[in-house]
């Protein structure tokens, strides 16, 4: 081949690839889906919720799930549910990899809420919408907030004591769990309302919201704080575990939060007078449609509150078909 030969080959090639890049640059809008966060295409509108679960045990977390899953399918949200199995820093590791799969919605029932907050402010940087059930987070941290508003409610639960005339005079102990921030605002509430109504206080010991420990927990109050009047409970593990310890003690009443088929026998028993119930399948339903609805562009409610019930003998009826 001559000089020229390989001259005009090689002129030909380049015309050729520039002829190429015109053509791929016309092809080019500028309105193609900008790269999404994750590294995909842009999933804008779409209803892909990640939900990180404190666990998979108490009644109260599989209700909220179930409400959770029912709004999505009717929704047409794709849901995903994580177990963090009362681990906080497994659930900061759920929450990332929620981020990783390019989640547009994110549920966080918080174990820790301070601790998981850098999680979910990397998520929100994302673009992820999210929503809190049950914990509240900081102001500002997340879209909505679904739930009760523990404070209040503890102290709601310490009026009505105060007003049934079950709290002068007597002593009293609780089962709490440390660990749990909303069940250190139940406790702290309505210690402060009884106290000051003339109830006294012996001690607290914590279950850490382990069904078992909490027995545990419950039956060394009663063993070193013995005439006990009652017993107030911060959460479903602490009552169904008081419930249990104290089979055959007649003297010790239970007041606490969260029904289930053992808590409601306890309620037939009298050995508990009251139960402060929420409605965990109402906060799981009203978390998605809450996330579906600012996903696809609606303003955020800021706040969703579900009331509370005060359940006793006289109310109990229509909670057995939920929990047979």
């Amino acid at each position: 081949m001559t000089k020229m030969s390989k001259f005009r080959g090689r002129s030909l090639l380049a015309i050729t690839g520039i002829a190429a890049l015109a053509a791929t640059s016309a092809c080019s809008t500028g309105n193609e889906p900008a790269p999404s966060a994750g590294g995909g295409t842009s999933a804008a509108g779409k209803c892909v919720i990640g939900m990180t679960q404190i666990n998979q045990t108490a009644a109260f977390f599989t209700q909220m799930n179930e409400g959770a899953q029912q709004a999505a399918k009717e929704a047409g949200c794709d849901l995903t549910i994580s177990n963090a199995n009362n681990d906080s820093s497994k659930q900061n590791s759920d929450i990332e990899n929620f981020v990783t799969q390019n989640v547009t919605g994110l549920i966080v029932v918080a174990i820790d809420v301070n601790g998981v907050i850098p999680a979910v402010k990397a998520a929100r940087e994302r673009g992820i919408k999210v929503v809190a059930i049950d914990a509240k987070l900081a102001e500002g941290s997340v879209d909505t907030f679904v739930g009760v508003d523990n404070e209040k409610a503890g102290a709601e639960a310490a009026k009505w004591m105060i007003d049934k005339g079950l709290v002068k005079g007597k002593k009293y102990g609780v089962v709490d769990a440390k660990n749990s921030f909303i069940q250190n605002q139940r406790e702290d509430s309505f210690r402060k309302a009884i106290d000051a109504a003339g109830a006294t206080y012996t001690q607290s010991v914590s279950g850490d919201n382990v069904q078992e420990k909490a027995a545990t927990a419950a039956q060394n109050l009663v063993t070193a704080q013995p005439g006990l009047d009652f017993v107030y409970t911060t959460g479903e593990p602490a009552t169904v575990g008081a419930v249990s310890a104290f089979k055959g003690n007649q003297s010790t009443k239970i007041v606490g939060w969260d029904l289930t088929k053992e808590v409601i026998a306890g309620i037939d028993s009298g050995a508990v007078t009251a139960v402060i119930q929420q409605d965990p399948k109402t906060e799981g339903m009203e978390a998605v449609k809450e996330l579906k609805s600012v996903i696809g562009g609606g303003s955020a409610k800021g706040f969703i509150d579900v009331p509370i019930t005060i359940v006793t003998k006289d109310n109990v009826e229509p909670y057995r078909s939920i929990f047979p």
